[in-house]
């Protein structure tokens, strides 16, 4: 099994879920929270590969939700200052397995990439709070 370096909001409910799986699967975690950690444009770029900008963003963070941001017309130097300054910007988890780095938790991808044993009943990037006007508390 791997080890997988995860980068979490503390109190997400998915993120919780996702390493509970990854856990379940036998993977060894070291959790980081992504709201703390010392980003830069050299640390942070690598996650996202060759995704489109837009998918970049966690999009029920407050800034995007209430149309402040729209991940849509960034370009990539901005996406990153943006998310340097203001962490909740930046899709969760990020995970990292052997310097191969990825964002966001689409189950399927994440099963071909280092398996799961279990395949979540429900969708486990969308936040359960989404429909919720209040942000989810931040955990620093």
């Amino acid at each position: 099994m791997a080890k997988v370096i995860f980068y979490e909001k503390p109190g997400c409910i998915n993120n919780t879920k996702q390493k509970t799986l990854l856990a379940a699967a036998g993977h060894d975690l070291e959790v980081h929270n992504l709201l703390t950690t010392p980003w830069t444009v050299e640390t942070l770029r690598p996650f996202f590969g060759s995704l489109p900008i837009a998918a970049w963003f966690n999009p029920s963070a407050p800034r995007v939700k209430s149309g402040e941001i729209n991940p849509k017309t960034v370009d990539e130097s901005t996406a990153l200052a943006l998310m340097l300054k203001d962490p909740l910007l930046i899709r969760r988890p990020l995970l990292e397995v052997a310097g191969d780095c990825r964002v966001g938790f689409d189950a399927p991808a994440v099963d071909e990439w280092i398996g799961l044993t279990a395949k979540p009943s429900e969708d486990l990037e969308t936040c359960p709070r989404s429909h919720e006007t209040a942000p989810c508390p931040t955990k620093p």
